[in-house]
């Protein structure tokens, strides 16, 4: 039995319920849900519906991620997270770089992967110093390009 069971609602004809590619792979690819149709992905922001809702249950970690072959051709899906408490359709901001510019989105196609973790438990707890490392506050590109 799964770790994590998530109850999903197709809520349009042609919706698709997310699905893994390949045995291995960690994300299940989320599909346009366009209801026949295409929309047109240029450098502003829009919001590709799925036609999917997910109930995730608490202590669990939905995250929407990148595909990477739209992602090394430019066309951008950005990274978000599904709260449990959400329960709306669930939408893939996606956007183009300058190159290419444009991209034409199809009905049923690939647009974004869903990945699931369970969330850590966490205990934050405030202290005078943090151990030192060989890194030390090297970040944001210091150990290389």
């Amino acid at each position: 039995m799964p770790d994590i069971r998530l109850d999903v609602v197709l809520l349009r004809p042609g919706a698709q319920l997310p699905q893994r590619q390949t045995a291995g792979a960690s994300g299940f690819d989320l599909h346009a849900c366009l209801d026949g149709g295409t929309l047109e992905v240029g450098l502003t922001p829009v919001r590709v519906p799925t036609g999917v809702a997910i109930a995730a249950p608490a202590g669990s970690d939905v995250q929407i991620r990148p595909r990477s072959g739209l992602f090394a051709r430019g066309v951008i899906a950005g990274l978000g997270t599904l709260d449990a408490d959400y329960r709306g359709e669930l939408f893939v901001t996606m956007y183009c770089l300058p190159d290419p510019g444009r991209y034409v989105i199809e009905d049923g196609e690939r647009i974004a992967q869903i990945v699931v973790t369970q969330l850590a438990p966490v205990e934050w707890v405030v202290v005078d110093s943090l151990d030192s490392t060989v890194r030390g506050e090297g970040g944001h590109g210091s150990t290389g390009r």
